[in-house]
Order: structure tokens, then C-alpha cells, then sequence
């Protein structure tokens, strides 16, 4: 047998020698083919940007008639928390406030405009879930304002706010279609084993007015909302009471489109670096005396030494820019709501017992 072993190798040489000058090549692995990054409708994945910058403005998809978060007045003029956000995106990038385009959007087109490309960034008090993260295709910032379902009742119907859901059986609930609100309603009232009628409205608004006219004996909300609006639109606010029950986590977020990273972290770095400037101290009126601090991290959040705004392709005084134009958090939450009277509670800075947490900027 040992005899057949070396014609038979000599045979294998020859063949591959023969094909190898066949110009027959030799195989090799081929990596698989990437999969493709999402697109945003109308903007090349990670293009969006550069598109806003091109064009020279941000266009921010609000609210438009909630009070003390996203109004705009007879005159035109926009006022609110998330305006306020949707003005530090603007200052961060054009190193000027103004330079925003403000969408009213209705809770029914919020996300298709977002989608669409009709606005960059959505901050309409929305609420950060799984299926809108997912199945609507959003990259959601980081949350801004923490907040929770809550239901208000005409003090004839209920007069003690620590009185449970069963204290409303059998009341009318004035509930807005369309939002998380409609659905944790239902999942709540159920599981309290409390029968109750909705009385569904397509606009807040119209539930609110409906609810001072009487015609539902409760309204359910976010917290936040319960007290701006209530202090703003109901006749007598003293005639009626936000019970204490919480009937859902609503963290509010802004969001942009699947496909647009750097943009999201636009988004997200200046809503931190505002955080950041309320932990350190720093405010729209004593930020020019931080700039010759010799803290490195106050030096790397202002822009002062490193790149970090140029790892962005913004300038890196972009938090300077920010907070000098708008101001930091607290100086947002407090010119929109503290006339609303509304306790900062989880909304607090970490350090003061509450959520309010930015990353390192290094």
C-alpha cells in the first residue's frame, strides 16, 4: 500500500498545479453582507444632522396648548418646559435660541410627524414605552420629567385626596383617546374592581372643559397636567382635588427617528449637560465666571480644554452655548412650573433625593 501513496500525492500536485493555471482561483470566505442601517424617512441614516444644520434651524414637534410645558399664546409666542428643551437643542447647535421652528401636533400625529420627517425631534410630554420604542421605530433622549397617571375629582364626588379608586364606582371619568392615560385607566379601574363609564375626548382641552361643565365627575392625567392645566382652565380650582392614588410611571422624553445616532446624542448630551450645570452650580447668569474655573470638569462641560463637543460635530462650547441661551435645569423647571406650584419631588437633582442624573462628561 505504501508503494501507491506517492503516485497518488504526485497526481493530487499535478491537478492543482493544472487548474491553478486554468485561472480557476482558489475559494475563499466571504464575510456576509451587513445588514442595513434604518433609514428615517426622507434622511440618509445619520445625515440628520448635517440637515439641520444645513437648513439652519431645528423644527421641534410640541404641544401647543398645554400650559406650563408646550403653549402658544394669541400672539404667537411659545412658552413651556418642553419649549424651553426645544430652544437648548437650537442654542447648542446655532449658538442662538431662536433658532427653532415650534409643530403644535395633536396626541393623534405627534409620532407620524416624527416619522414622516416633518419635525427632528418630538418633545410633546410623551410618555418612554416599550411598544413606542420599538414598534414605532423612536430613539427616545434621556427622561426629562418623571411623572405618573393620577385622576382628579370634583370635591362633591370625593373630598379626601387619600381616598382610593373605589370612592369613584359608577363616576364618569373624562379620559383623552389615544395616550397611555386611556389605556391605564382601564387596566386600573379593573384591577380595583371598580366599574366606571369613560367619557373619551380626542383633545384634552375639550376633556377639561367637559369636566368643568360638568358632565364627568372625574379627570385623569398625568399629575403634571392635572395641575397646570387645572389651575389654568377650571373655573374654581379650590373646588376640586388630585387624589393621591398613582396610577402609572410616565417617564416623559423627548424622541427622534430610528437612524439618526448622532442627532439622538444631540439630543440626549445637552438635556445631561444641563443636569450637570444645576449639580455644579452653574446658571445663565454666573456662567461666564465658570469659563476661567480651573475644575477640569467644569472646564471639560463648558468647552474650555478637550473636544468633546467636536466628537458631535458641534462647537465644544455647545453646553456653554446652552446654558447661557436657556439656562440650566432647574432654571427651566422652575420658570415654567413652579407658578403651578408643582413640588420638583423626583425631578430633583440626585443629590437632592431625586432621579435627576447626568454621566460623566469625559
Amino acid at each position: 500500500m505504501r508503494k501507491l501513496l506517492f503516485p497518488l500525492f504526485s497526481l493530487m500536485v499535478l491537478t492543482s498545479l493544472l487548474l491553478a493555471g486554468c485561472g480557476t482561483p482558489a475559494a475563499t470566505p466571504t464575510a456576509a453582507p451587513a445588514a442595513e442601517t434604518p433609514q428615517t424617512p426622507g434622511v440618509a441614516g445619520g445625515e440628520r444632522l448635517q440637515a439641520i444644520l444645513d437648513r439652519g434651524e431645528v423644527i421641534c414637534g410640541v404641544h401647543g396648548t398645554f400650559q406650563g410645558f408646550g403653549f402658544v399664546d394669541s400672539d404667537g409666542n411659545w412658552t413651556g418646559f418642553d419649549v424651553d428643551f426645544c430652544r437648548a437643542w437650537a442654542a447648542a447647535l446655532f449658538d442662538d435660541a431662536n433658532a427653532v421652528e415650534f409643530r403644535g401636533l395633536s396626541a393623534q400625529e405627534r409620532f407620524t410627524a416624527l416619522q414622516s420627517g416633518e419635525v427632528d425631534v418630538l418633545a410633546r410630554n410623551s410618555t418612554w414605552t416599550w411598544a413606542r420604542d420599538v414598534e414605532l421605530g423612536l430613539t427616545f433622549g434621556p427622561v426629562n420629567f418623571y411623572d405618573g397617571q393620577a385622576i382628579m375629582a370634583k370635591r362633591s364626588v370625593v373630598d379626601d385626596p387619600a381616598a382610593g379608586l373605589a370612592a369613584l364606582e359608577g363616576a364618569n371619568v373624562c379620559v383623552q383617546s389615544g395616550t397611555t392615560t386611556e389605556l391605564n385607566l382601564a387596566d386600573q379601574f379593573r384591577a380595583a374592581g371598580v366599574n366606571y363609564t369613560p367619557v373619551v375626548f380626542e383633545d384634552q382641552n375639550a376633556a377639561f372643559q367637559a369636566y368643568d361643565e360638568g358632565r364627568c365627575d372625574a379627570i385623569t392625567s398625568d399629575r403634571s397636567q392635572l395641575a397646570t392645566q387645572g389651575q389654568a382652565v377650571l373655573q374654581n380650582y379650590a373646588d376640586h382635588v388630585i387624589l393621591d392614588v398613582v396610577m402609572s410611571k410616565e417617564p416623559l422624553a423627548p424622541a427622534v427617528s430610528d437612524g439618526d445616532p448622532r442627532w439622538a446624542q444631540v439630543v440626549q448630551w445637552v438635556i445631561y449637560g444641563m443636569i450637570q450645570a444645576e449639580e455644579l452650580g452653574i446658571t445663565s447668569e454666573n456662567v461666564d465666571t465658570f469659563l476661567t474655573s480651573e475644575d477640569p470638569v467644569v472646564r471639560r462641560l463648558l468647552g474650555v480644554e478637550g473636544e468633546l463637543g467636536a466628537m458631535l460635530g458641534l462647537s465644544n462650547d455647545f453646553i456653554y452655548r446652552v446654558i447661557k441661551h436657556v439656562g440650566n435645569y432647574g432654571e427651566v423647571y422652575d420658570r415654567n412650573l413652579a407658578t403651578f406650584n408643582l413640588a420638583r419631588g423626583q425631578n430633583e437633582l440626585w443629590t437632592n433625593g431625586g432621579l435627576m442624573y447626568a454621566p460623566p462628561f469625559r
